[in-house]
């Protein structure tokens, strides 16, 4: 699996789920009201096995090296469709304790190097709430630019909410290398 000096990716397995549901619960309020990642070992043994088994998903936990393999976050590609559209949707979080030490900056970068090698996409898209600064300053130093303005787009935490949809395609990574 990719690594950097910071972060190493690996899959979700079963055992991570008392160390992620952990993180996930001690991050509540830097979470909210962008994503409910699960924070039960029971959510999290249905979510991780959609991301091991559904084709059409690719999953990884970001491992902090420094910290011995910590959970520092998760970057996931959903709703992937190869063919003629070779695309993906990306969703990320870090948790409270690695947030803001660039820690998922290398790990988006690391999975947009697997995504557009590997996994041979040609695009992947991340769909943002417009308050979300953080998320929105992540994707704009990892490459992506915004297309446009999704209204109503994903339902989180109780109402429809808002999105930009920002993307990036494999011509534009290697541009920036």
């Amino acid at each position: 699996m990719p690594r950097g000096p910071l972060t190493s990716l690996r899959r979700y397995t079963p055992e991570d789920a008392a160390e992620f549901t952990a993180r996930a619960r001690e991050s509540r309020a830097l979470h909210h009201p962008w994503l409910s990642p699960p924070t039960s070992e029971e959510a999290y043994a249905v979510y991780a096995a959609r991301l091991r088994q559904s084709p059409d998903r690719e999953g990884f936990l970001v491992g902090e090296r420094a910290a011995g393999g910590a959970i520092a976050g998760f970057v996931n590609i959903n709703n992937i469709v190869l063919g003629a559209f070779r695309c993906g949707a990306l969703g990320y979080g870090a948790f409270a304790h690695a947030a803001g030490r660039g820690v998922m900056s290398e790990a988006i970068g690391l999975v947009l190097e697997y995504a557009f090698g590997p996994l041979g996409l040609h695009r992947l898209e991340a769909n943002v709430q417009p308050a979300n600064a953080r998320s929105i300053a992540l994707v704009r130093r990892a490459g992506f630019r915004l297309e446009g303005f999704s209204p109503d787009f994903l339902h989180i935490d109780g109402a429809w909410r808002d999105h930009e949809r920002w993307a990036i395609t494999a011509e534009m990574l290697a541009q920036r290398e």
